[in-house]
């Protein structure tokens, strides 16, 4: 077992590049199902757990990839029959999985995926993207742990979602793109994500309008081919160093950042009291020494994304007074406070707000994460921390942190990544810089 160590009050300065996107790669490699001719050949694609997974469950469909690593390039060939059936084994470690059951109901006609699994932070039920599918034609079935789906062929028809749900969204507009006729999609899944999505889906020939408004447009094709993408950046990563060097008073560009992405966290971080400077090759962050609180309430695109709530709740703990954190996404998103408590924080929390008493003067103690976002919260919490702070359950950070510990080492943080049997070893580099917490 692995733990990231950290030893809190340094003041991160410096740059930092962010990765490609992970809920952007994910369908993408999804789509890669639909192209029936040609190479899809991914640029920017980020070395994660989730991504292994994907790649993992495409070959088991007989998909051929290639990941060079180095290049962070990826090349998928789909033109051979493809298999229908996305097992346990693989669906159970991500519940991002699920969107193979648009592409592939689209391309053979049938489709049976195990139920999903992922982070345990709310029950995410999948009623929305079988809804839609059956009014795409679908004809759905539930046993033994699995959704089975049959189609002979997919009639576009006119969908609304009762909430617009990120996966629903994908899994339908990738459905669509193979169905006879015109599909709309009502009160879509606005989110950047699925506007890159939908940039590749037309480089293959389909045609998708409206990606990035409420309202989906797509006129079924016939067949879709391969195509070169570049994955967008990854803004819940970006976000997550932008709040890095908020909670260490310090001074960060993150490179790559885009700020149309996350105008919501920075519209907070502004409120309290942090300098955020848009520049060309990203963003760049500066902190103040002392934080104003703040109310936050997640919500769909472009509202504040929960992705970047646990990390946020962090620095609402840092801040001089009482702010609240009201999550409306998912009803389990909370674990991480309790770990927080470990370290001395202070909070309430009645249904699905939590009250955040600051300032919080963060102890050191052994902390586990819960899920993928949570992790990250913890790590960030170290930081600020007296002591030393260890984290365990790092299967989740990698599920969407690409070498976390060296990036922020990288920016004077004293961090490191240790076996278990050398938990007494913190191998960090010297740095002379505080935090405003010391």
């Amino acid at each position: 077992m692995e733990k990231i160590v950290v030893k809190g009050g340094q003041r991160l300065t410096g740059r930092v590049k962010v990765e490609g996107a992970k809920n952007a790669v994910l369908p993408i490699q999804a789509a890669a199902i639909l192209a029936s001719s040609g190479n899809i050949k991914l640029s920017n694609v980020p070395i994660l757990s989730d991504v292994t997974t994907m790649n993992q469950l495409l070959r088991f469909l007989n998909i051929k990839v290639d990941f060079d690593e180095n290049k962070h390039i990826l090349t998928i060939n789909a033109a051979d029959p493809v298999s229908s059936e996305a097992p346990l084994e693989y669906v159970s470690r991500m519940r991002a999985s699920m969107v193979v059951l648009g592409p592939l109901l689209a391309r053979t006609g049938h489709a049976q995926i195990a139920l999903p699994g992922g982070c345990a932070i709310g029950s995410r039920p999948i009623d929305l993207h079988l809804k839609g599918l059956r009014q795409l034609g679908a004809v759905i079935e539930q046993h033994d742990g699995y959704v089975e789906a049959r189609a002979e062929h997919l009639i576009g028809d006119h969908i609304y979602l009762d909430f617009p749900s990120v996966g629903a969204t994908q899994n339908l507009m990738m459905a669509a793109t193979l169905a006879q006729g015109i599909t709309t999609i009502e009160n879509a899944a606005s989110e950047p994500e699925i506007v890159d999505l939908a940039n590749m889906l037309n480089k293959m020939g389909a045609r998708v309008h409206g990606a990035g408004t409420d309202v989906i447009r797509i006129q079924g094709v016939n067949f879709l081919h391969g195509c070169e993408h570049t994955v967008m950046a990854d803004r819940i990563e970006a976000g997550t160093f932008m709040i890095a060097a908020a909670i260490t008073n310090g001074d960060v560009v993150v490179e790559g950042a885009v700020a149309k992405h996350n105008t919501s966290l920075i519209a907070k971080l502004e409120e309290m009291g942090v300098t955020v400077i848009n520049q060309e090759d990203g963003i760049r962050v500066l902190g103040t020494s002392v934080l104003i609180p703040t109310n936050i309430k997640t919500l769909p695109y472009p509202g504040f994304p929960t992705d970047l709530q646990p990390q946020m709740s962090v620095l609402q703990l840092l801040a001089n007074g009482t702010s609240t954190l009201d999550e409306t996404i998912f009803e389990n998103r909370f674990m991480h406070l309790e770990e927080l408590r470990r370290m001395n924080a202070d909070f309430q929390i009645n249904g699905p707000v939590a009250v955040l008493n600051g300032p919080t003067r963060f102890s050191g103690a052994e902390v586990a994460a819960s899920d993928l976002r949570a992790g990250a919260a913890l790590v960030l919490a170290g930081l600020a921390a007296d002591g030393i702070t260890q984290v365990r359950n790092l299967k989740y950070i990698d599920r969407g942190y690409y070498h976390l510990h060296q990036k922020l080492q990288q920016l004077g943080a004293k961090i490191d990544r240790i076996d278990v049997e050398d938990k007494f070893k913190l191998a960090v580099k010297p740095s002379k810089n505080k935090t405003n917490q010391d």
